[in-house]
């Protein structure tokens, strides 16, 4: 040796020796355990290892059991799901650890990524990581480099097995076969073959919503309300929220259909879960269960559903107002000077307190903008008890009038002309709830649905005359 040069001796540590030095205390072994699904044979195989590692850990004397680490029936690509093992890193961080074996690297983790980000942060606490399998221990030389390797084999298996799922997944669906999770799909469950079959406690709720809904209710009210008679969700949480209800009356299941991959996993690791909107095929399979929502139900309330978001008042119809369901008479009375809408408001008038009705464009613009008078509650409600009653003065007549109309609304009529026009009618229907959540311009299908509606009544009409 050069003699301007000196030797300094190595310092021994645990991560280059995994051995006890005399008067060291013994090294603080922990084991992680993982299974890839919750089936019975896989359950089986995650007590196997527990019972091992309890039992190899308490072979070795320079070793003891710093505690056994599992997740049971979690995928291994994402660790965020995974308790066990986040708090495996924690107590190792926290000095609880000297040293942790796994059977493998697909036990640790599938994601190359977040197997090395551990692995090196486990390494500058100078705790080892031992797989089994592999024979790889993470604090020797070569350690990182066949880990690299191994761990991104691993990974590229991960999005194999993804992958050959999702395109399992695409030939059942064009085959018609649906699996939806019926656990927070309130109205279904499942029998023992796996169908979806009507539960009927949660179809009563279900067709409350609907019925409350064509009655004028809003989300608001019927969200309430369930709250109010202790309703849970589909999820069994009692709080409503205004996107359940949304989203139970926009469910095509109910009216017996489904509408297949409306989500799509973007990353096999992160499970990130976002919209279709176009990137892989949807399929729509008819009649898929059985309904609890008439079809013709369904599609009035998709119909009401784009009403109310798109009420407009004023002359030009151009004014963006908010449905409303608060009073009997909200958004119901119409100014006839400007065609703006009456608001239901609390008046003070020189000291007195009264309820009125009032122009919304006069009452948030002025007079100068509309010049409609105001409406004392109590004359409003008189005007339209006295209309009502007008109506129903041949009270014979009425009856008479609505007898027939029930008579031709539940006529067995199967003529081809009333099948033709009828399918065409929900043809139009179906176009109108896509354009409207597509979020273009409807006004001229509605008009042509309108139109459709008022030829098939005039010929209900004409046929049940034709009858009698």
């Amino acid at each position: 040796m050069n003699e301007n040069v000196t030797l300094i001796p190595a310092r021994i540590r645990a991560g280059n020796r995994i051995t006890r030095q005399e008067n060291k205390p013994k090294l603080r072994v922990a084991a992680y355990c993982r299974v890839s699904t919750d089936s019975d044979e896989q359950a089986g195989s995650y007590d196997v290892q527990v019972k091992h590692y309890t039992e190899y850990i308490g072979r070795n004397k320079e070793w003891e059991l710093a505690g056994i680490y599992a997740d049971d029936g979690i995928s291994g690509t994402n660790i965020k799901k995974r308790e066990g093992f986040i708090e495996m890193i924690d107590d190792c961080m926290e000095g609880k650890v000297d040293m942790i074996i796994t059977k493998s690297i697909s036990r640790f983790a599938r994601n190359t990524i977040d197997c090395l980000k551990y692995v090196r942060k486990l390494k500058e606490k100078n705790i080892a990581i031992i797989f089994e399998k592999e024979n790889i221990n993470t604090l020797e030389a070569s350690g990182e480099l066949l880990l690299t390797i191994m761990a991104s084999l691993a990974q590229q298996e991960s999005a194999s097995l993804s992958q050959n799922i999702k395109l399992g997944l695409q030939f059942r669906y064009q085959e018609g076969k649906v699996q939806p999770n019926h656990e927070h799909f309130l109205g279904y469950t499942k029998d023992e073959d796996g169908k979806l079959i009507v539960d009927e406690n949660e179809a009563k709720i279900v067709r409350r919503i609907f019925r409350e809904y064509l009655e004028g209710a809003s989300f608001r009210d019927i969200a309430n309300g369930l709250e109010k008679d202790k309703i849970r969700t589909g999820g069994k949480r009692y709080k409503w929220h205004l996107s359940t209800i949304r989203g139970i009356l926009r469910n095509e299941k109910y009216m017996g259909d489904a509408l297949l991959q409306k989500t799509i996993t973007t990353d096999f690791i992160e499970k990130i879960r976002i919209k279709n909107d176009g990137t892989v095929p949807q399929y729509y399979v008819k009649d898929s269960q059985e309904p609890i929502i008439a079809r013709d139900i369904f599609m009035l309330v998709q119909e009401e559903m784009i009403r109310r978001a798109n009420l407009t008042s004023g002359v030009d119809g151009k004014k963006k107002r908010v449905y409303s369901s608060k009073y009997a008479l909200s958004s119901i009375c119409t100014c006839t000077k400007c065609g703006d809408i009456y608001r239901r408001i609390a008046w003070n008038n020189r000291g007195k307190k009264s309820t009125v009705w009032r122009c919304c464009t006069r009452v948030e613009h002025g007079p100068s903008a509309c010049n409609a008078l105001t409406i004392q509650e109590s004359e409003l409600q008189d005007a339209t008890v006295k209309a009502i009653n007008k109506i129903l003065i041949c009270s014979d007549r009425m009856l008479q009038i609505l007898s027939d109309n029930i008579e031709m609304a539940i006529a067995d009529d199967n003529s081809v002309e009333m099948e033709k026009l009828n399918g065409i009618l929900k043809g139009k229907q179906k176009e109108l709830v896509k354009l409207a959540h597509a979020k273009k311009d409807y006004t001229a299908l509605a008009d042509e649905i309108d139109i459709l509606r008022d030829k098939k009544k005039s010929f209900r009409y004409k046929e049940q005359k034709r009858k009698v």
